[in-house]
C-alpha cells in the first residue's frame, strides 16, 4: 500500500499530535513540514510531544523516523511553497491561521491537490465535512475542506444522538475551552478587548463560529441551536455542555444515559462514554471526539435535559486524518473507475 503523502502546516501542539498519530499509522507519510522557527527547537518539541516511545531525528532540514522522512522548511509566505513539485497528494493545515478562502485559493494556484483546515472557515469552502456527521457528502471535486474543531465535532456528534431518538425545540452550548496559543499570557492590546485579557488568569467569554456550521451540517436544528464559549486556564481538555429542550417528556434521565452507550457502540472510535467523576486533565490521550459524561447527565422537569461531554485536540487530530483518509479514497476508486 502505497501511503499519503501529506503536506503538514503548522507544528504546534495539534501539528505534532497529527504527525505523532501519522508516525503510527502506515497509511501516511508526512512528506513536508512547513513551519517556522529553530529547527533544533521544533525537533525538541516534537520529541517530547510524542513521548519516549517514539524517535525522531533531526538530519540538517529532514526529520527521519523509521522510514518517514519528513523534510522541514520555513516560508514567510505559504502561498510560495511548490506542493506539487514537492509531491504532496494532500495539504494539512494546522496552523489554525487560515481561515478565509482568500487565504488558502493560493495553496490550490501553487499545485495542492486538496487543502484540510484544522478550523472553521470564516467563509465558504467546498466542504466542511464532520466525522460521523455528513462523511457521505464528501465528493471528488471538493478541494478545500475544514474538519471542522474539537469542539464542533463533539457538539454535532451529541447532538445527532439525540436527534436520533428525540425532537428537539431548542438547544444551548456551551464549549469550556481550554485556552489557545492564539491568546495573551499576560494582559496585553489586541483587536478584540476579552481575547487581550490573560488566558491563563482568566476566564474568557467569547463567540463560537460552531453554531452556523453545526445547523449547516444538521438542517433539522436549523434556528434552534444558541450558544458562548468560555476559555478557561487549563492546558488541555475541553468541556462540552448541552442543555436541550425536548419536545416530548423522557420519565428518567437512564433513557439518556442509554442513548449514548448504544451511540458508543454504533461509533466507537468517535464516540465514548464513562461513569467515572473526570476532570479536564483526565481527558488528555482520548482520540473520541466525545466522552460522554454519564454522570453528567441531568433532567429539569420532564422535558430539559442536560448532556455533559469531553474532548481534548488529540481526537480532533485523528479526525484531520481520517478526513485525508476519506478523499485518498474517493481518489483510488475514481482511478480504478477510469481504468
Amino acid at each position: 500500500m502505497i501511503p499519503i503523502r501529506v503536506g503538514l502546516l503548522g507544528l504546534g501542539r495539534l501539528g505534532r499530535q497529527i504527525y505523532g498519530l501519522a508516525l503510527r499509522d502506515s497509511r501516511f507519510d508526512i512528506a513536508l513540514v512547513v513551519e517556522n522557527g529553530q529547527p533544533k527547537v521544533l525537533h525538541h518539541l516534537l520529541q517530547k510531544s510524542i513521548g519516549a516511545g517514539a524517535k525522531v531525528a533531526l538530519d540538517s532540514n529532514y526529520l527521519i523516523s523509521g522510514s518517514m522522512k519528513s523534510r522541514l522548511i520555513a516560508a514567510s509566505d505559504v502561498a510560495e511553497i511548490p506542493w506539487d513539485a514537492l509531491g504532496v497528494d494532500v495539504v494539512i493545515d494546522a496552523s489554525e491561521q487560515h481561515y478565509a478562502i482568500d487565504d488558502i485559493e493560493p495553496y490550490i494556484n501553487n499545485g495542492a491537490k486538496r487543502v484540510i483546515l484544522s478550523a472553521l472557515p470564516s467563509g465558504e469552502v467546498d466542504r466542511v465535512l464532520l466525522r460521523g456527521i455528513n462523511d457521505a457528502d464528501a465528493r471528488l471535486s471538493d478541494r478545500i475542506i475544514s474538519a471542522g474543531s474539537s469542539s464542533t465535532n463533539a457538539a454535532a456528534l451529541a447532538l445527532k444522538v439525540m436527534l436520533g431518538a428525540f425532537q428537539i425545540e431548542h438547544a444551548s452550548m456551551t464549549s469550556v475551552h481550554a485556552y489557545t496559543s492564539d491568546q495573551r499570557l499576560q494582559d496585553d492590546a489586541g483587536q478584540d478587548y476579552r481575547r487581550s485579557r490573560s488566558g491563563a488568569n482568566n476566564i474568557v467569554p467569547n463567540a463560537t463560529p460552531a453554531l452556523f456550521w453545526i445547523q449547516r451540517c444538521l438542517p433539522e436544528l436549523n434556528g434552534r441551536l444558541t450558544g458562548y464559549a468560555l476559555n478557561v486556564p487549563v492546558q488541555a481538555g475541553s468541556m462540552l455542555d448541552l442543555d436541550i429542550s425536548l419536545s416530548h417528556p423522557i420519565d428518567d434521565v437512564s433513557t439518556l444515559r442509554e442513548l449514548f452507550l448504544t451511540a458508543e457502540k454504533g461509533m466507537p472510535s468517535l464516540i465514548e462514554t464513562t461513569s467515572d467523576p473526570v476532570v479536564s486533565s483526565d481527558v488528555k490521550g482520548r482520540s473520541c471526539s466525545l466522552l460522554v459524561d454519564l454522570q453528567g447527565m441531568s433532567r429539569s422537569g420532564r422535558r430539559l435535559v442536560k448532556v455533559l461531554g469531553w474532548h481534548e485536540t488529540l481526537g480532533h487530530a485523528q479526525r484531520m486524518l481520517e478526513v485525508a483518509q476519506l478523499y485518498h479514497q474517493l481518489s483510488s476508486i475514481d482511478s480504478k473507475l477510469s481504468e
